[in-house]
């Protein structure tokens, strides 16, 4: 069984991309490949500002993506070591655990 706290951090990645305009924008920002200011973001997924900047947030927080500041701008990036961590998590969900937790970082490399 899942120790409390590796449940919990798979319980947040799962809420992360339980929204489909969530999934819309990791997948655009995996698929571009490069560093994305919001406007670009905004354009590609048809939705207003505010709302893709709560959904970046939200994803922020969940680590699967990264934000960088060049200037008076934000520039959103995917983590690939988080999101690569993803399929991990539902395997172990699944009960086919492929790594521990512990052995698997979801921090950026720079």
């Amino acid at each position: 069984m899942l120790d409390r706290a590796t449940a919990e951090t798979y319980a947040g990645w799962f809420r992360a991309l339980a929204d489909p305009t969530r999934v819309q924008i990791l997948n655009l920002l995996a698929a571009t490949g490069r560093p994305m200011p919001v406007g670009e973001v905004v354009e590609r997924v048809s939705v207003s500002q505010s709302t893709v900047s709560a959904h970046l947030k939200v994803l922020t927080e969940a680590r699967f993506v990264l934000v960088e500041p060049r200037g008076t701008a934000r520039l959103y990036r995917v983590n690939e070591r988080c999101v690569s961590c993803f399929p991990t998590a539902a395997d172990v969900v699944m009960g086919r655990g492929v790594r521990q937790f512990a052995d698997v970082s979801c921090e950026a490399v720079r």
